[in-house]
């Protein structure tokens, strides 16, 4: 029989409605990949590693080129001094970063508090490590959480909460006053704090707040992210935690038994992605921001009711007035009915839990699929 653990959670449903819109021919606005190319200085980069017979293991815990790259990245933008030689740990992606974070730094019994919805791989994180997630409910519209609720969830076996800003599903983005009440009880409750900043320069109102910053956090901080988001290339699989020296030794110790180590030859190529200036993650920022007007114009249009993202490039979009269908039967029939495939809002609650009849939209594509999404989902109310 398979391990119990393996019981308490399913398969990714992201990646499950990828394979359901390729079985029906539908537009992918499920799963958050980009359909238009990477940045080419760093494409050439990866070529001329490979060329350069750059192929063999790089360093466990990533090559040198590239840790000094985040390290330097980190200063101009932060002001953040780390320590590129014992506070970097480059991983296959965010995802192994999260998974390692969680074995090296949680035992069994432990809690660790997640914010709800939340993006999929949370909770089976935890579940992996042992662990047990403790939800605290963000409230739409503006997706906010209570203070005393998230003061109640702390207890004598809270050892971790996980910050995801901008955040995945909703787009919120995490106001300096509410990372400072996180940091207060993180300081307070002696809990670490594990943030997810993978989509850090993607942001339309607000601005983005590294948790490590904020006084007497950065030694129970640790940092994940990467490059899927800023770059456009998910399926490179390069992902970094950044964690003080001693903790850095166990995350480096798990991801080693894990995978070794990151595509050597992406990772010179993702030095030089990491070097790139402001104008950059200027012109990224304003290209999401068109392609979120799109979508916001299509959902509106076609009866849909939700509260335009901050951050992130996804849109959770109430259904309610359309259909009185569950989550996935709607999300099913979108994609086989519209042509437009969507992930079900169930996915990113825990078991049990009061979920609104809404679906997760991703805008990363480029604005021709968008348009033509657009087309088919104004074509709803004929087919509702």
């Amino acid at each position: 029989m398979p391990a119990q653990r393996t019981a308490t959670f399913t398969e990714s449903v992201i990646r499950e409605m990828t394979r359901v819109a390729a079985q029906h021919g539908a537009i992918n606005l499920a799963q958050g990949f980009p359909d238009f190319p990477m940045p080419a200085a760093m494409k050439d980069a990866a070529c001329a590693a490979i060329h350069g017979d750059i192929n063999q293991y790089a360093i466990t815990w990533g090559a040198p080129a590239l840790r000094v790259a985040i390290a330097e990245k980190y200063h101009r933008w932060y002001d953040m001094s780390i320590d590129p030689e014992k506070e970097i740990t480059v991983t296959c992606g965010a995802t192994e970063a999260m998974a390692a974070v969680f074995m090296a730094l949680l035992d069994p019994g432990d809690e660790v508090i997640v914010f709800e919805p939340f993006y999929e791989n949370y909770g089976p994180d935890a579940i992996l490590a042992g662990a047990q997630p403790r939800f605290v409910r963000l409230h739409w519209p503006d997706w906010s959480f209570d203070p005393d609720e998230l003061r109640a969830a702390f207890n004598d076996r809270t050892r971790a909460i996980i910050v995801n800003t901008p955040h995945n599903p909703t787009g919120k983005v995490f106001t300096r006053e509410e990372l400072a009440l996180i940091a207060d009880l993180c300081i307070g409750n002696d809990v670490w704090a594990i943030t997810d900043e993978i989509y850090e320069h993607i942001l339309y109102a607000g601005s983005h707040h590294v948790l490590a910053t904020f006084p007497g956090m950065r030694e129970r901080t640790v940092t994940i992210s990467g490059l899927s988001k800023t770059f456009s290339c998910t399926g490179w699989r390069m992902g970094f935690a950044i964690a003080p020296p001693a903790e850095s030794v166990a995350i480096r110790k798990v991801h080693d038994f894990l995978t070794v180590g990151a595509p050597a030859p992406l990772q010179q190529a993702g030095a030089v992605g990491m070097a790139f200036d402001a104008e950059y993650y200027n012109k990224m920022a304003l290209d999401y921001r068109s392609k979120r007007e799109i979508l916001c114009e299509a959902l509106t249009v076609a009866g849909f009711t939700f509260s335009p993202p901050d951050g992130a490039y996804y849109i959770l979009a109430d259904y309610s007035t359309l259909s009185d269908a569950s989550d996935t039967e709607f999300a099913l029939w979108l994609t086989r009915e519209a042509g437009v495939a969507t992930v079900p809002g169930s996915s990113f609650h825990s078991p049990g839990a009061d979920v609104p009849k809404y679906v997760r939209f991703a805008f990363c594509k480029k604005p021709e699929t968008l348009a033509a999404a657009a087309e088919r989902l104004t074509r709803i109310p004929e087919l509702a």
